[in-house]
């Protein structure tokens, strides 16, 4: 079965980012996938720093890639036409404004399957900042209402949690131990 543009985008730009040796991390529903919830998207969420997007944006803008739009962090592959959203080391989450939870620096990443992917408690972390501080946010709580039901993650991961979003995490743990009733 040929894989989907979005799948055949990823393995391409992380292949341009191994070989310049730039350090990213994969984010948003694809990693969501890489840890056992499966949804549908179309783009690609990786996390940079501002130097290795600029490394990247001199190496491959005009050969494969383009930005949105004149000066945008984010991009298309021209060839897959996907979306790569980039999210940059130090932002916020959600709304973008200051708090406790901030974008890491992708050296965090772990390895797995050829990709650098962010550890799952702070993809859980990020997702519940994203949502908790922008309404129109909410579908990051669900995914990871979602991740816990699917991957069956532990209550306990809310210890590996920052502060500012351990309450949410242990109220959508909570939530998911519950049948749904129309499910079933």
């Amino acid at each position: 079965m040929e894989r989907a543009p979005v799948h055949r985008a990823l393995a391409k730009l992380a292949k341009a980012l191994d070989d310049l040796e730039i350090p990213y991390a994969l984010v948003g529903a694809m990693a969501l996938h890489e840890y056992g919830f499966q949804r549908v998207t179309v783009g690609i969420d990786i996390l940079m720093t501002a130097d290795g997007l600029a490394r990247f944006k001199a190496a491959w803008l005009g050969r494969g890639y383009v930005e949105k739009f004149p000066g945008s962090r984010a991009m298309r592959d021209t060839e897959h036409g996907v979306t790569i959203d980039v999210l940059l080391t130090g932002g916020y989450p959600g709304d973008g404004q200051p708090k406790p939870v901030r974008f890491p620096d992708p050296a965090i990443a772990i390895r797995d399957g050829g990709l650098s992917l962010i550890p799952l408690a702070k993809l859980v972390e990020l997702k519940l900042a994203s949502g908790v501080s922008n309404p129109n946010r909410l579908k990051d709580l669900s995914d990871i209402l979602e991740l816990i039901k699917h991957a069956r993650l532990a209550r306990e991961l809310s210890e590996d949690l920052d502060p500012y979003v351990r309450k949410k995490y242990l109220e959508l743990w909570d939530i998911a131990q519950v049948p749904d009733p129309i499910s079933e």
